[in-house]
């Protein structure tokens, strides 16, 4: 059985700690170590998804499945993007899932109430950044409506860009 609830402030501590077991098996590969614990070290703190939590467009949501934590989402209503003709459209931010849960439909479900969310409130559709070599994510994005609709560098140092899909998904 699978909960999902809003995040509060209390849990950034434990936000940080799950983003960086998410983001290690999919992207630490994508560039040098040393880029990659910076990116880390600036992203995930603590202290960063505080004041992220405190921004109210912000929306966390943590995942849990049989009373552990398996992943998060974030996401962002009325985000417009260049590659996007439509107002009213949201940021999927980040769709994290631990891969101890990989193969249980969780993402999908997570990624469905994200979804019920968005429609709720007026928006448009939905749009994200997905990094070109990650094609899990990608084949999970297709299969479920998304289209490819532009580029993006994702910045990981000060030296280290990777190339990323912007996909969206029109309701």
């Amino acid at each position: 059985m699978f909960k999902i609830k809003k995040a509060k402030i209390s849990d950034a501590p434990f936000l940080s700690k799950l983003s960086v077991a998410s983001f290690l098996p999919a992207h630490g590969h994508s560039a040098s170590k040393k880029d990659i614990e910076e990116y880390i070290s600036k992203n995930f703190n603590a202290g960063n998804f505080i004041e992220e939590l405190k921004q109210k467009e912000n929306l966390y949501y943590i995942l849990e499945y049989q009373g552990k934590v398996a992943g998060y989402s974030k996401i962002v209503f009325n985000s417009e993007n260049d590659n996007i003709s439509h107002k009213n459209i949201t940021l999927m931010n980040r769709l994290y899932l631990l891969e101890d849960f990989y193969g249980l439909g969780l993402g999908k479900e997570l990624f469905n109430f994200n979804l019920t969310l968005c429609k709720q409130n007026n928006q448009k559709g939905i749009w994200l950044k997905v990094w070109v070599e990650n094609e899990k994510a990608i084949n999970f994005y297709k299969k479920n409506g998304f289209k490819i609709v532009g580029k993006s560098d994702f910045k990981i140092s000060e030296t280290h860009s990777n190339p990323n899909h912007i996909m969206y998904l029109e309701f």
